[in-house]
């Protein structure tokens, strides 16, 4: 747009001086460049809030691959542990060999890189046997930040990092991203 409208001008001044031959196709060509270029703003105000909606997207599923890996990873602990949970105050340091070379699995995009780990393990789950615990038990949430963050509700996060939605691993390995109307229809009891 911005090149047809100087070229558009240019081919107006040179046809003024052949007589007006052209003037007009030069004349349409000015105004359609013209109103093109008044059209990519509000093409860009279109295209801000899409592109800003699909990065949130794309953190909640980075997120969700996150606490699917250290839910797998807490599996695999209680495997080679007598089918039992990790301690609630070193789930982390438990699990640090399990989820192998990706540490940066304890870690949001959407929470920076300040805290080691940005979730959380719900205390209630402190070496229990898997067996006993309800699937639909929440394990894994998100948390403000802290390495070995153990406790329940009072320690999710009260401002969600994804839209409006809050990414949980459940006891018996699925994540899911919940939304804030129902946070409180989440089961922490085993």
């Amino acid at each position: 747009a911005p090149i047809g409208l100087i070229l558009g001008i240019v081919a107006m001044n040179k046809s003024k001086k052949n007589n007006g031959a052209g003037w007009g196709l030069a004349l349409a060509g000015t105004i359609v460049s013209g109103c093109m270029l008044l059209l990519i703003p509000i093409y860009a105000a279109m295209l801000l809030p899409a592109l800003a909606k699909a990065k949130t997207r794309a953190q909640s599923v980075n997120c969700m691959n996150h606490e699917k890996q250290l839910s797998v990873a807490m599996i695999m602990y209680a495997n080679d542990n007598g089918g039992r949970f990790p301690p609630g105050a070193t789930w982390c340091d438990a699990i640090k060999t399990q989820v192998g070379s990706a540490p940066d699995a304890f870690q949001c995009v959407g929470g920076g890189t300040t805290q080691p780990s940005h979730y959380g393990f719900n205390s209630r789950l402190d070496g229990r046997e898997i067996s006993k615990v309800s699937p639909n038990t929440v394990m894994i949430f998100e948390t403000a930040g802290g390495w070995n963050q153990s406790g329940g509700r009072e320690l999710m996060l009260t401002r969600s990092r994804h839209g409006n939605l809050y990414v949980v691993a459940f006891a018996d390995g699925h994540v899911q991203s919940v939304p804030a109307a129902r946070l409180g229809t989440l089961r922490w009891e085993p």
